[in-house]
């Protein structure tokens, strides 16, 4: 797998395979954003403004209000948010059951971002990219901190995890045991981007790791599977007058409820379970894969910039991946979290 570099002007870096820089996202200019969100049947007004997001294109386009669908006080009328899926990583089928759960959770008022429909549909096609239009929701970053907050985001995600429950995902992805991070260390295996001298030692550090989550997973057995939101850290969260706002669904999973509930939690589990469990059971044995799922999501991290590093937005944003210090680093880090993994009494207190 060749892994392109577009800065250090045109230097190779050490473990990254040069390419020219041709991606599919390079189209996507604003005329083309415009004229998608146009054609789908909400009429623009020529403001667009780019949203923080790689792994798809996110934008926030002015529309005219009548044609957004919406009266709620917390949902900006004149304005909708655009996202462009990356080519080739969901499916259809896969990207309609993210939708379909958007539209159940705010069904049941939960507070969630969800699409927008045209004649019943929710996934648009223009030029060769397929597209969904959101509703735009006011808020802005979380206070885990103020009184109540972390009770009330319990709360919410209990709820949400109350309609996962209902039934499962048919086509969206399962966190199972059987991965435990062996997929994402064998992508970074095989994209050609460590450096030669660290590949012995990147061998033997990530199969501890696989190990030590495979490990934590069996002494726990077996766990409630649900939907889940798939990757609920406070960067998907807004946080408005009435409390937390989930958006960004593009991960959304099946799995174990502890997958949404850790990376939310910066030590302090107690109002978060406290307010969960007013809408939904919590085993708490789930709390023994914390460090297993922490382990797992830097090895998918590293994969992922090592899968993304053709798109020219990549290498800006991420400067140092690549070189020995960020492979010395995560290695060390690596060493750090299997520790971590191996320690029952890692499991967190609340």
């Amino acid at each position: 797998m060749g892994i392109i570099s577009t800065h250090d002007n045109g230097k190779r870096r050490p473990g990254i395979v040069n390419h020219p820089a041709v991606h599919p996202f390079d189209r996507l200019d604003p005329v083309l954003v415009l004229d998608a969100v146009d054609a789908a049947g909400f009429r623009t007004d020529g403001r667009l403004f780019a949203l923080n997001s790689y792994e798809n294109r996110v934008y926030r386009a002015g529309v005219e209000a009548d044609t957004a669908d919406t009266a709620a006080d917390e949902i900006v009328p004149d304005q909708c948010v655009v996202k462009f899926y990356r080519p080739d990583r969901w499916t259809d089928a896969q990207i309609r059951e993210e939708h379909a759960f958007a539209l159940e959770l705010a069904a049941a008022d939960l507070p969630v971002a969800a699409p927008l429909r045209r004649d019943g549909e929710t996934l648009f096609h223009r030029q060769g990219f397929r597209f969904a239009v959101f509703e735009c929701r006011r808020g802005g970053s979380p206070e885990l901190d103020a009184p109540g907050a972390r009770e009330l985001l319990g709360r919410t995600l209990g709820r949400l995890h109350a309609i996962g429950a209902r039934q499962p995902f048919r086509h969206r992805e399962r966190l199972v045991q059987a991965d435990c991070g062996e997929r994402a260390r064998s992508a970074v295996l095989c994209a050609g981007v460590l450096p030669t001298a660290l590949e012995s030692r990147f061998c033997e550090v990530t199969g501890d790791v696989v190990e030590a989550v495979r490990d934590a997973f069996d002494r726990v057995g077996p766990t409630r599977s649900l939907r889940l939101h798939g990757d609920c850290h406070l960067g998907n969260l807004l946080w408005n007058a009435r409390g937390p706002v989930f958006v960004d669904l593009d991960d959304c999973l099946q799995g174990p409820a502890v997958q949404d509930l850790w990376m939310l939690c910066d030590g302090d589990w107690a109002g978060l379970l406290e307010g969960y469990r007013q809408f939904a059971n919590f085993d708490d044995s789930e709390l023994l894969l914390v460090e297993a799922l922490r382990a797992m999501r830097m090895l998918h991290h590293s994969a992922w910039l090592a899968a993304r590093w053709d798109d020219p937005a990549f290498p800006p944003a991420f400067p140092g991946f690549g070189t020995p210090r960020y492979w010395e680093d995560l290695l060390n880090d690596l060493v750090t979290q299997c520790e971590a993994v191996r320690d029952p009494a890692c499991r967190p207190a609340w």
